[in-house]
């Protein structure tokens, strides 16, 4: 199970600029692992979102557990795949409305 869960939303807004959010929630520990956990997903996000993220969207990692002691490298790559189950494929044209994406440890798993 991935340390984190990755949701991502098309803003529609005309702005190109790529935002990003991080939540960590006293279920995962004291403040003091809270922010070693928040720290870490922001270093995943200043690797790779520049080159991986969607324009014009809202990205919000959400930490979970055992997410502090996951080795960075392994962090790294799941993020990475998180990234791509979330971009868009231009292949699809099916004219719904967009949807929160969602990658990381829930998916699938909600209804």
């Amino acid at each position: 199970m991935p340390g984190f869960v990755l949701l991502m939303r098309p803003r529609d807004d005309g702005d190109a600029t790529m935002r990003i959010g991080f939540t960590v929630t006293k279920k995962i520990g004291n403040a003091v692992v809270r922010n070693r956990m928040k720290r870490r997903l922001r270093a995943l996000a200043r690797e790779l979102l520049a080159e991986r993220g969607v324009a014009g969207a809202d990205h919000v990692l959400i930490g979970r557990n055992g997410g502090v002691e996951r080795d960075f490298a392994l962090l790294r790559t799941e993020l990475g795949k998180a990234f791509r189950k979330v971009t868009p494929q231009s292949a699809d044209t099916t004219g719904s409305a967009p949807t929160p994406a969602k990658a990381g440890a829930q998916m699938g798993k909600r209804p």
